[in-house]
């Protein structure tokens, strides 16, 4: 794509910005600060990635993940405002989720040791656990409000708080791994993913894009699931006191 074609894209965003300003909804700051920000982010890493690949040096992916996954537990961690040190639990679910995806993909030869393919797919998934972290959150502040008599029924009748907020994970995990599992239902009928198009544009075999779309596909399965888990596992402490009560802000 020439230079000139890349500053047509704009035409895009100035269709947002003119339905921001004709129905009043008041987005066009964030329209032209999100604007910017992809831009000059999007630009940075190509030039990193660039380096990274013509280096393909192991130790250099290293620090790249970590960044990934800050970022990531930075962003996921504001969804749980009022949680005393969510981030940490965030930050362990998403390494994990991370390890153990990356690592069964490179013991089984799946992919190989290259920075080519662990950057990109890492970026995948560390992503799709970000998002499935605030979907998690989001859902167990709605929870709490809703069945807040509830639990504390429960919390009177002698139960855990592990056993008291039980159903409550379950529904919040359930929600979060919704958009994951119906976008495998829907994948190549209804939308074209963007790692397969993105394949296909740059002129790649068909099938070859298919194949390892379905690895990603797949791998976002397993990363869903690894990380609603975890941080119900690691998180239902937050929503109550130091006496086991149940406190709706999530403060020990």
């Amino acid at each position: 794509m020439s230079l000139t074609a890349l500053g047509f894209t704009l035409v895009f965003v100035a269709v947002a910005l003119f339905i921001s300003m004709w129905q009043k909804l008041g987005l066009e700051k964030d329209l032209f600060v999100g604007t910017i920000r992809s831009a000059v982010q999007l630009l940075a890493v190509g030039y990193v990635l660039h380096f990274v690949f013509r280096s393909d040096r192991p130790l250099v992916v290293i620090p790249i993940l970590w960044i990934m996954i800050a970022v990531a537990t930075w962003n996921a961690a504001k969804r749980g405002t009022g949680l005393r040190r969510v981030w940490l639990r965030i930050g362990i679910s998403i390494f994990a989720t991370e390890f153990v995806t990356m690592g069964l993909l490179l013991a089984l030869g799946i992919i190989p040791l290259s920075a080519q393919y662990v950057i990109p797919i890492s970026g995948m998934t560390i992503g799709n656990a970000m998002v499935v972290s605030s979907l998690f959150l989001n859902q167990m502040k709605r929870e709490i409000a809703s069945a807040r008599g509830e639990v504390e029924t429960l919390l009177s009748l002698g139960a855990t708080p592990r056993q008291a907020i039980h159903d409550l994970l379950k529904r919040a995990a359930k929600s979060s791994m919704i958009p994951t599992i119906d976008g495998m239902k829907t994948v190549g009928i209804v939308q074209l993913p963007g790692m397969m198009t993105g394949m296909i544009v740059a002129g790649a075999s068909p099938l070859e894009a298919v194949r390892y779309q379905i690895l990603i596909m797949f791998a976002f399965a397993s990363s869903a699931a690894l990380t609603s888990i975890l941080l119900s596992m690691l998180t239902y402490r937050l929503w109550f006191t130091k006496r086991h009560a149940l406190d709706g802000n999530g403060a020990l």
